[in-house]
């Protein structure tokens, strides 16, 4: 369904009433008229003066956007409304104005960012000089992204052209309302034949470039709920790693053999990544995507609440690791690092995905990704091994120096099946193997892996 919102009805839609302070903008210099010396813009284009005038007394605004800053869900924020009935919500000039304004107050301020989006994309009648109000706004939001100010978007019906490239593509955490046109071409410059799904919130969800589509009367608890785990971390000083979770051993102590351990890891009756972080968080809001085409669902990531405090998660489903679970995962304690929030990573795959369509997507590279993005958090890691530990699709995701291993879970270098065909052993060898390899709990504690079994 289309977005009929206008800009002021999407604010009362997600702003508590009576909360919203509109922000006017800067001042600032007279733009340039036009080369007729009339009121037709930058780049004088016929009748523009006219058209700005017609926009104004149909929708009583002044500009495409409206900016001030207000309570959702009981916590401040800066909102951004586009209003998509002037000029199609397009960006000019003075967008670019009271967009800087916005990102101003977030950043001196220290209030998350929500944009309400609604666009065509740039302002064709002001010509270059609208759009290189992209480049404005890009920076605007990278110095918020810097300062670790939380930025959240909302794709309104249509989302295209550069308010999707900056604004909405560039927020932390995107949500969509369902069947919102979303895409950078707006619906009549696409390629003949285009596939119409690829351009809509649901299609866009899909290939893992925003997080949850979202239906209208959730929008404003949605919000709220993510401004509590972004925009509301009560850290004070530096964060502190969190502490691994309760394991729930299926079988008591650590198996006493190699083999038995792989077999205790894989077993179905084991518990998986829902049960560990059900148990360990009050609630959670999760991130979906690589932000690169694709989404993984054996990887989950997010941010949970524990005991008041926000801690995010990274974690696997006992599922080989796509390419695009990795780059989610690193994408994850990115967003943790420069929110200053610590990291729970828990550990559970027989290994990264091996197949060609994998390769293609380039495994080894998402993997260096996480490797890279774990290696260097600003913020602490813990990591809780819970079950299968296969190769560096797992070790991409454990912490430096705060593993810890749950009792039915095992690390190997290699699966005991592959170490065993590489090295041209029968497979009645494989226990025998995988006794070698030295991969359970108590073995990798003895070899300074882990820190300890958690019980």
């Amino acid at each position: 369904m289309a977005d009929t919102w206008t800009a002021r009805e999407a604010l009362a839609a997600v702003v508590e009433g009576g909360s919203f302070a509109e922000l006017s903008g800067p001042p600032g210099p007279e733009r340039p008229r036009g080369r007729s010396g009339n009121a037709d813009g930058p780049i004088g284009w016929p009748g523009y003066g006219q058209s700005l005038a017609r926009a104004g007394e149909r929708t009583g605004e002044r500009e495409s956007v409206v900016c001030g800053t207000g309570s959702i869900g009981g916590t401040e924020a800066v909102v951004v409304s586009f209003e998509f009935g002037f000029l199609g919500g397009s960006l000019g000039e003075r967008t670019g104005d009271l967009l800087e304004a916005a990102y101003t107050v977030a950043r001196e301020r220290r209030l998350p960012l929500v944009s309400l989006i609604a666009t065509g994309g740039s302002r064709m009648q002001e010509g270059m000089r609208a759009l290189s109000q992209l480049q404005r706004v890009a920076r605007q939001s990278a110095l918020l992204r810097d300062s670790g100010v939380p930025q959240l978007a909302v794709l309104r019906d249509p989302t295209t052209g550069g308010g999707w490239a900056t604004l909405g593509a560039g927020a932390d955490v995107i949500l969509a309302l369902p069947g919102a046109q979303v895409g950078f071409a707006g619906s009549r410059v696409r390629p003949p034949g285009a596939d119409p799904a690829a351009y809509t919130a649901e299609g866009q969800l899909a290939s893992g470039q925003i997080d949850a589509v979202v239906r209208r009367e959730d929008l404003r608890d949605a919000l709220a709920r993510w401004l509590r785990h972004l925009g509301a971390a009560p850290w004070e000083g530096p964060p502190e790693p969190p502490g691994p979770p309760t394991a729930y051993p299926s079988g008591g102590l650590p198996a006493p053999t190699g083999w038995e351990a792989v077999a205790r890891a894989r077993s179905p009756r084991r518990p998986r990544a829902d049960a560990y972080l059900a148990a360990y968080f009050d609630g959670v809001q999760e991130i979906s995507g690589d932000r690169c085409g694709g989404a993984d669902p054996g990887m989950r990531c997010g941010f949970g609440l524990r005991r008041g405090r926000v801690v995010a998660y990274a974690a696997q489903c006992g599922t080989a690791t796509l390419p695009a679970g990795f780059r989610t995962a690193a994408r994850l304690v990115r967003l943790a690092g420069r929110l200053g929030v610590p990291v729970l990573t828990l550990v559970d795959t027989p290994g990264a995905a091996n197949g060609a369509e994998a390769e293609r997507a380039g495994a080894g590279a998402a993997i260096a990704d996480l490797f890279g993005a774990m290696a260097t958090a600003r913020v602490p890691l813990t990591t809780l091994l819970i079950g299968e530990g296969g190769s560096g699709g797992a070790l991409a995701l454990a912490a430096p120096g705060n593993l810890w291993a749950a009792p039915d879970s095992y690390f190997s270098v290699i699966a005991p099946e592959a170490a065993a065909a590489i090295l041209k052993r029968a497979p009645e060898q494989v226990p025998e193997t995988a006794d070698l390899l030295r991969l359970r709990p108590q073995d990798l504690v003895d070899l300074g892996i882990v820190r300890g079994v958690v019980g």
